[in-house]
Order: C-alpha cells, then sequence, then structure tokens
C-alpha cells in the first residue's frame, strides 16, 4: 500500500511541474514569478533542512552557509568561467552536498545546542572568507547579468521560477522517499535514542552522514540559481540569519519529521513574508516567524500536521 501510495506521487509531481512550466507562458505577471521563486526556493529549504533537523534530530542553525556557499560558487561559475546553468546548479549542490559531509563527518558526535552552535558557528566562518575572497567580489558583493530566456519563456524571472518548481518538487520526493523508507526509519530511530538504535544494529553513523550530504545537497541546489535571481550579492544579505531562522520555523510550523510538513510550513509562512514585504516592509518578516512560532508552541507543539492529525483522531 505505502509503495502505491509513493507510485502515485510521481504523476502529480510531473502534472504539477507541466502545470507550472504551462502557467508562465500564459499568465504575464511579473511579480507573481518573483515572489514565486521565494516561496518554492523556502520549500527546498526547508524540507532540506527536515531531512537532518527532522527525521535525525540534528538542528542546524547553518543554513545559511550551505544556500550562501552554493550561491556564490555558482555566481563566479556563470560569471567569470561562463558555465550553463545546469552545470552551475549540479556545482552548487555538490560543494554544499560536500560541505555536509564534511560537518557530519567532524561534528555529528555533537549532539543538541553544541551542534547547533557548530553549524552557526560554520556559517559565520564561510561568510568571512566570501568578504575576504576579492574574485567573488569581497564585502564590495557580485553582480550578475541574466542571459537571455530560453525559449518559449520571454522573461528570466519565468525560467528561473521553473526551474525552482524543479527544485522544490525534486526535493520533496526526496523527503517521502526517505520517510517512507529503511534510512526515514533508521533517522528517526536515532533521533529517539541514538544509543538504542545503535545497539540495535542501525548504521548510526553512516545514517547521519547520508541525511546531512542530502540536507546540504539540496540547500546548495536552492542557492546555486539566487544570483540569477537578485542580480547583485552581497555576504550580509546573501548569509543573512533571516534565511536560517526561516528554515528552522518553517518545518516546526508545518509538522517537523514528516515530509509534507517543511512544504505548508513553508508556503504559508513564506507567502505571508512576501504579501508583508510588498505592503508594509521586509522588516516584519522575523517579527511574523516569532509570532507564528510562540503560537505553534502553545496551541500545536507538533505543527499543523500534528493538529490536523490529533482533530483526525478525535473524529474516528
Amino acid at each position: 500500500m505505502k509503495t502505491m501510495r509513493f507510485a502515485l506521487l510521481i504523476p502529480i509531481v510531473i502534472i504539477v511541474m507541466v502545470i507550472g512550466a504551462i502557467i508562465p507562458l500564459v499568465v504575464k505577471i511579473s511579480y507573481l514569478y518573483f515572489a514565486g521563486f521565494i516561496v518554492l526556493m523556502y520549500i527546498t529549504l526547508a524540507t532540506a533542512w527536515n531531512i537532518l533537523g527532522g527525521y535525525a534530530g540534528y538542528v542546524n542553525f547553518g543554513t545559511a552557509g550551505f544556500f550562501g556557499l552554493a550561491a556564490y560558487l555558482s555566481a563566479f561559475l556563470l560569471e567569470s568561467v561562463g558555465v550553463s546553468l545546469p552545470v552551475a546548479l549540479l556545482a552548487g549542490g555538490a560543494i554544499s552536498a560536500a560541505l555536509g559531509l564534511g560537518i557530519g563527518y567532524s561534528t555529528l558526535k555533537l549532539r543538541g545546542i553544541f551542534f547547533a552552535i557548530a553549524t552557526l558557528a560554520l556559517a559565520i566562518v564561510i561568510q568571512m572568507i566570501i568578504i575576504n575572497t576579492p574574485a567573488v567580489g569581497g564585502a564590495v558583493g557580485f553582480y550578475t547579468l541574466r542571459p537571455p530566456p530560453p525559449p518559449p519563456y520571454t522573461n528570466y524571472l519565468e525560467f528561473l521560477f521553473v526551474v525552482m518548481l524543479g527544485i522544490a518538487l525534486a526535493s520533496i520526493v526526496t523527503s517521502r522517499a526517505i520517510e517512507k523508507s529503511k534510512i526515514g526509519r533508521g533517522l528517526i530511530a536515532l533521533r529517539d535514542d541514538e544509543t538504542a538504535a545503535e545497539c540495535m544494529g542501525v548504521p548510526v553513523f553512516k545514517l547521519k552522514l547520508l541525511a546531512a550530504g542530502l540536507s546540504g545537497f539540496f540547500m546548495g541546489l536552492a542557492g546555486a540559481p539566487y544570483p540569477y535571481y537578485i542580480t547583485y550579492m552581497e555576504p550580509i544579505s546573501v548569509f543573512s540569519l533571516d534565511i536560517s531562522v526561516n528554515a528552522v520555523a518553517m518545518p516546526l510550523i508545518g509538522g517537523l519529521g514528516t515530509w509534507i510538513g517543511p512544504l505548508i510550513g513553508a508556503a504559508i509562512v513564506a507567502a505571508i513574508q512576501q504579501a508583508v514585504t510588498v505592503t508594509i516592509g521586509s522588516e516584519l518578516n522575523l517579527v511574523i516567524i516569532g509570532v507564528l512560532l510562540v503560537a505553534f508552541v502553545v496551541a500545536a507543539p507538533y505543527g499543523i500536521v500534528g493538529l490536523i492529525r490529533e482533530r483526525i483522531r478525535r473524529l474516528s
């Protein structure tokens, strides 16, 4: 039954991808794709964070480090080397995956607040390295020029929206596959009691490395197209604490440790933030996150998914 449900997800994903690719050809509202890109980017980041933070229980406060490193590498390759966007995407994903494996190998023996602090420090170190690297603009920043959009699109933002839609869907499918597999069950076991899981024969260290690598890979994929979206990058904004806080808060609001929770949380919170940015200002984005987190901790500590499941149990 579970295999059948997962098999049904594939055609749904294909249909969503096709519809998403067609919409920009019909609906010509630039801001729709400008805001949609950010929403899809956060869906990817939240889903990627959940692989390590939700399933395995390792809270990562360094999302901005993975995201920013991939964004800067992508920008350098696109502007200085002249590679194509698909190559830049793979390079960004690969370097963030390697970073995930590296940080995983060296720090996954840490737990709780110690691991969280280590990942936060990692993001700060990467930011300092970028600031002191003239090849990518240093503290001044780095410009990228968007190429002509590939046919049949007439605006490059429309094309980037479709690219990010594909990345977001790939992250969701991967997360869903992990959750329903032996890998997911092993990650959940080590999250609940790592010592007991290891005693039962769960390959704890290998699973943690796999989760760290996959999480980093999708964070890198989310960051790689960002230079063409923003066109001008500076370390302060690309390595912003907002990115790390959102990546943690969105799965918590949607439902931690579930494949659909980060999707729901990121879609709702990022959409609200985009609406507030247009109407009031982006300064309130962290305030929104804070208010929502407090509200959900009090009213629904297991997130929207947990709240729905509780209501279903009560009705049945």
